[in-house]
């Protein structure tokens, strides 16, 4: 009975042990980044050196964490999604090719069902992460002072009704499956690359690997996300109509109007925000994995 029950158990961790580790990396790398994050928002209101010292001044060293609970909320439900799908994925996908590496195409197909997978799940608390960070820039009479993200769901829930969690969800889902493309294929194809071909230790391969998905998660996603940071922007002319129909029309004229290097307007800020958190994710589940392999698990 004893041993059975060993199996069962040794059965379920192989299964859960990607999504447990995605979960766990993510959250770890959102209590770094989260300051940063929080700095980032109020850049309007100042230097990054006054907002700090404003910020300090102001609220504490609490202000830097304003949403945090929001933050892990969505990185236990978007990340674990994410990084266990494409584990499963690739897991599948070796296993069709029998054993032998994928090529590069079937790793982008298996980021992009991962992210779209990853973003339905997470698309409720990135709803209460944007609104609970939002708060800081709002005026005081505005502020909807969500205490945490358990209650800002809630609020959402009995003010809009539950489909309101899925708000935006059509351009976060589109975004995610590029983002999460470039970020899981790039970094599985960098480790390959790393060891096979340069010869590099565990360290400086996954330092190496994770700036390179890095920067193809933001190169990947900077075009959906400057589409939909168009569409919310838009306002309407003197005769009431708005300048894009929707989001391929803004694509379309984006594209007719300066090229496509249009859409990659900003990249430089854009890429600042996006690849630490990847990188520190990816560092984090390296060392998740080794502290699992010296006990273990």
């Amino acid at each position: 009975m004893a041993e059975e029950k060993k199996a069962q158990s040794a059965g379920v961790w192989p299964t859960v042990k990607p999504f447990v580790n995605g979960g766990a990396s993510g959250m770890l790398a959102t209590c770094v980044i989260q300051p940063i994050d929080m700095v980032r928002i109020q850049l309007g209101q100042g230097s990054a050196a006054t907002v700090t010292k404003n910020m300090l001044r102001e609220e504490g060293v609490g202000a830097f964490y304003k949403g945090l609970s929001a933050g892990l909320l969505r990185q236990a439900t978007y990340t674990t999604a994410r990084l266990g799908s494409f584990k499963m994925l690739t897991n599948k996908a070796i296993e069709a090719n029998d054993g032998k590496p994928l090529p590069l195409y079937q790793k982008a197909l298996c980021g992009l069902t991962a992210g779209a997978i990853g973003a339905c799940f997470g698309s409720p608390a990135d709803l209460a992460l944007i609104r609970m960070q939002a708060d800081a820039t709002l005026p005081v009479a505005q502020r909807r002072n969500y205490t945490n993200a358990f209650h800002a769901l809630y609020r959402i829930v009995a003010d809009e009704g539950v489909l309101a969690l899925w708000k935006g969800a059509g351009p976060t889902v589109v975004r995610a499956m590029a983002l999460n493309m470039g970020m899981l294929a790039s970094y599985d194809q960098s480790v390959e690359f790393c060891k096979d071909s340069l010869g590099l230790g565990e360290a400086a391969t996954v330092l190496g690997a994770s700036t390179v998905s890095g920067f193809f998660a933001a190169a990947c996603s900077l075009p959906f996300d400057y589409v939909k940071t168009q569409i919310q922007k838009m306002q309407p002319d003197a005769s009431g109509k708005y300048p894009y129909s929707g989001s391929l029309d803004c694509a379309m004229k984006t594209l007719k109007a300066g090229g496509p290097f249009k859409f990659y307007t900003g990249f430089p800020v854009y890429c600042v925000r996006i690849a630490p958190h990847v990188m520190m994710t990816w560092i984090f589940l390296n060392q998740i994995q080794k502290a699992e392999k010296k006990i273990g698990l």
